[in-house]
């Protein structure tokens, strides 16, 4: 034996000696020993915590799904179709009957239920990432939200389609009036004149989706009864047919300005769609980062369990030399501390796992029975660091150009703004109207036989004295020839003996015109910025783009190193084991290699990890993440034209 042998072991033996004088060399190191290995005397809790257990499976017995077909995330026009009323006319009774219900209505999400918070469900789904990733998209309720956006923006459009909707309006009254007379000829020697009106009126008006005029009819139906002895009819009826037009020639007028604001709301609804279609990726982005996170945690847990089996077993045989006089109490106790470092390592590794499960069952929201924790996911997908990557960097760059939903989105926000811009710079113009009526009028009714005045004759009729003796006057009375009754009255309409007829032309300007010249230039500067953002968000989508392309690259680089830098750990660990056994290594040099062995896997875990994120963030960058899991998403034509937006 070499003599630095000889003193190590000497100076080991009396360390040993010392530690035994003070507390009793040959009975046991601890006077109350502790069940727990980990658990040493002095400052540790009177009830120690159960140890972690170190032989349990840490990925879930689950039950795949079956087979699921890629979702289609597009939003069609249609999908308003559940929002709105088909049946107008039947559901307009329902709807009065529901304005006045004595009832006050209580969303079902207002109604808490002990019950159902308590339920759960205790299954668990082994689910692939693109399984996950389809489920999601089906069940979680932040991307219904975001899905009906471009629901509620199709409405907007339709909304201004509505302007062009005709206008059907209809009226009917009566009125009577019964006032003292004013003249004894009045009413023939009655003290009170009497008159009775009916009126039933009929109309439609419509803005021309072509000219941006309004033209409008009318049809007006009067009758009209009285006790006056003036009354040339009576009761008397006298239709009306009137039509008009009043255009714009200046100011609100232009080729297709009518409908500039249906295309204003159609680029506002494809904005929300391209708005839609960046929620999707990010989700779709955030799903993968979750499902890794949990496959993340569940290696990481089995590194510090490896840890700490090494670290415990460590504890035994040091706990047995110690006993045996082979070495010192130093040693156990560098041990102890080491395994309580991996054990605390494991409860981290476990509440990680349990935090990152949370996480990707409250997204994926698998939860087929209506309970309120729905059913736990466990990961089936595994890291690749095989699968490489083949990038061209300047297709990535065209690709983000084309297919990036927010670049679509404000690609459509400068179209919105050029829009903008033209309905301005129109509203600078002078108003300049032309207006116009042409119109048709008849009447009949009961004719009586007036008397004429000063009695004479060359009358129509025979009328009769109105002083006794009352007594036949042929030739001295007059009739109106509109005798008849109210269909009479209808077919002289058609004869367009009666009409009036009017033009009109206006003109307006404010002398500076302050109001509009202010608005168009605001729509100017907004058309500029939205451009400025757009160049600015294109250099962010080139930062974005190539930023994954290396790093990607990188964590390629860092898989592969960090797999070697763990074989190469591992077989310094074995070797460091081999001379801590002959007792050429101490404690403190095997921990320190073990320490090594353990950062390695855990970097090599997240590389792999950060691998398989960088390939969705690639995909995130150049707007191919949808695709990427054969996801189909296309911006939808809001375009519609009803019949009344035709004309």
């Amino acid at each position: 034996m070499s003599r630095s042998k000889v003193i190590s072991v000497a100076m080991l033996m009396v360390s040993v000696l010392a530690l035994g004088t003070s507390s009793g060399f040959g009975q046991s190191l601890n006077p109350n020993p502790n069940p727990n290995p980990l658990r040493v005397s002095g400052s540790l809790p009177t009830t120690p915590l159960p140890p972690p257990d170190l032989n349990g499976p840490i990925q879930m017995q689950s039950t795949p799904v079956g087979p699921l077909q890629a979702p289609t995330a597009s939003v069609p026009p249609s999908a308003s179709n559940l929002f709105e009323h088909h049946d107008d006319f039947l559901s307009l009774p329902q709807i009065f009957a529901h304005q006045w219900t004595l009832t006050n209505e209580i969303s079902p999400d207002n109604v808490i239920s002990e019950r159902y918070l308590r339920s759960e469900d205790p299954n668990a789904r082994g689910l692939t990432l693109k399984e996950a990733i389809y489920i999601a998209m089906q069940n979680n309720p932040a991307l219904k939200a975001a899905q009906l956006d471009p629901v509620a923006s199709m409405e907007t459009v339709r909304e201004a389609n509505g302007t062009f909707d005709p206008n059907l309006t209809a009226q009917g009254d009566i009125e009577k009036s019964v006032v003292p007379v004013t003249s004894s000829l009045q009413t023939g020697g009655g003290d009170a004149f009497v008159q009775k009106f009916y009126d039933w009126n009929f109309g439609v008006n419509k803005v021309s989706s072509v000219t941006n005029g309004t033209w409008g009819v009318t049809f007006n139906n009067d009758r009209s009864l009285s006790n006056s002895l003036f009354s040339g009819l009576n009761p008397s009826y006298t239709p009306n047919l009137a039509l008009s037009v009043s255009q714009p020639l200046l100011q609100n007028f232009g080729w297709e300005f009518a409908t500039i604001n249906v295309r204003i709301a159609e680029s506002g609804q494809k904005q929300a769609q391209w708005t839609y279609g960046q929620a999707l990726q990010d989700f779709v982005q955030k799903i993968g980062g979750d499902y890794w996170n949990v496959v993340l945690s569940e290696e990481n847990l089995e590194v510090a369990r490896a840890a700490l089996r090494f670290n415990l077993d460590l504890v035994r045989q040091n706990a047995i030399s110690v006993k045996v006089g082979t070495l010192a109490p130093i040693d156990l106790q560098e041990a102890q501390s080491a395994a309580a470092t991996s054990e605390a390592n494991v409860y981290t590794a476990e509440a990680n796992l349990k935090n990152s499960r949370t996480q990707l069952r409250q997204d994926v929201m698998l939860n087929p029975y209506g309970t309120f924790l729905p059913e736990e996911i466990q990961p089936l997908t595994r890291p690749n660091p095989q699968e490489r990557v083949v990038v061209d960097e300047e297709r990535a760059l065209e690709l983000a150009v084309q297919y990036v939903p927010s670049l679509g989105s404000m690609r459509e926000a400068i179209r919105d703004a050029l829009l903008q811009v033209k309905f301005s710079e129109n509203q600078v113009l002078p108003q300049l109207n032309l207006g116009g009526q042409f119109g048709l009028t008849s009447t009949a009714g009961t004719a009586p036989c007036r008397l004429n005045l000063g009695g004479g004759l060359g009358g129509n009729c025979e009328s009769f004295n109105t002083t006794p003796p009352v007594v036949p006057m042929p030739g001295n009375g007059t009739k109106l020839p509109f005798g008849g009754i109210y269909g009479d009255a209808l077919d002289r309409l058609w004869g367009f003996t009666y009409y009036n007829y009017a033009a009109v032309l206006t003109f307006q300007m404010p002398l500076d015109n302050a109001v509009p010249r202010a608005a168009l230039a605001q729509a100017r500067v907004q058309y500029e910025q939205q451009r400025v953002l757009y160049r600015a968000a294109l250099s962010q989508a080139v930062v974005n783009v190539e930023s994954a392309i290396a790093n990607l690259y990188a964590d390629e680089k860092r898989a592969a190193a960090t797999a070697s830098a763990t074989y190469y750990a591992r077989q310094s660990l074995h070797d460091e084991q081999v001379r801590f056994r002959v007792g050429l290594a101490t404690t403190h040099d095997l921990l320190q290699f073990q320490e090594e062995e353990v950062s390695a896997e855990g970097n090599q875990v997240q590389a792999e990890v950060d691998l398989e994120n960088a390939k969705l963030a690639l995909g995130h960058s150049d707007g191919t993440l949808l695709q990427q899991f054969n996801i189909n998403w296309e911006v939808q034509s809001p375009h519609e034209v009803p019949w009344y937006a035709a004309f």
